[in-house]
């Protein structure tokens, strides 16, 4: 047991393209911030000739297309794994901008949002092709049957992410990157160390 999948090819292209259609609509809206705020992460540089988005939070909350994928697709595809009992945690659409500021670090999901059981899995589809140029999602083979790492920092600060002493001590030969075309989706355990590299 990996404590991940990848399955390519999964989401039917007119879903991608209704999709990218809201996409450019969030796109175009973002030119109008210029801070992070509660809709929009805003990266370094943004600005309205050349948007550097970063996250849509809550899009199962900016447009109905959004919610209807979650609460469809994916939720059949939640259920099919976890049983017919599943419950809607959160969403978010990440946006890749090919430089080291996009570098997700080490980290497992489960201590973001403590629940009692370990019963948690995250769901993420590419929306475009995602090579090792792009920053796909990678993971450590059987880390979710690892101990929960500690994601504070020496003074006791909250990081979301592994120390750069635990981060070093991974086995990058157990490290797998899961590259696909879009539509592919990848689902993995909540307890399972994963990074994106820029």
């Amino acid at each position: 047991d990996l404590g991940y999948v990848k399955v390519e090819g999964l989401i039917p292209k007119n879903t991608l393209v209704e999709l990218r259609r809201v996409i450019d609509k969030v796109w175009d809206a973002s030119r109008e911030e210029t801070q992070s705020g509660t809709v929009f992460d805003l990266g370094p540089g943004h600005s309205p000739q050349k948007p550097v988005l970063r996250r849509l939070k809550k899009p199962d909350e900016y447009d109905q297309v959004f919610w209807d994928f979650a609460s469809g697709l994916i939720a059949d595809l939640a259920s099919d794994i976890a049983g017919p009992d599943v419950v809607f945690h959160h969403s978010k659409l990440n946006f890749k901008w090919f430089d080291a500021s996009d570098t997700v670090k080490w980290h497992q999901d489960i201590q973001f949002f403590p629940h009692t059981n370990y019963n948690v899995l995250t769901i993420g589809c590419y929306l475009a092709d995602t090579t090792m140029e792009n920053g796909p999602l990678a993971a450590l083979r059987g880390s979710h049957n690892m101990e929960l790492f500690n994601q504070y920092d020496a003074a006791g600060n909250w990081t979301g992410m592994l120390s750069d002493e635990d981060a070093a001590s991974i086995n990058f030969d157990d490290v797998e990157y899961m590259t696909g075309k879009a539509g592919s989706i990848t689902i993995h355990n909540a307890r399972t160390l994963h990074y994106s590299p820029s």
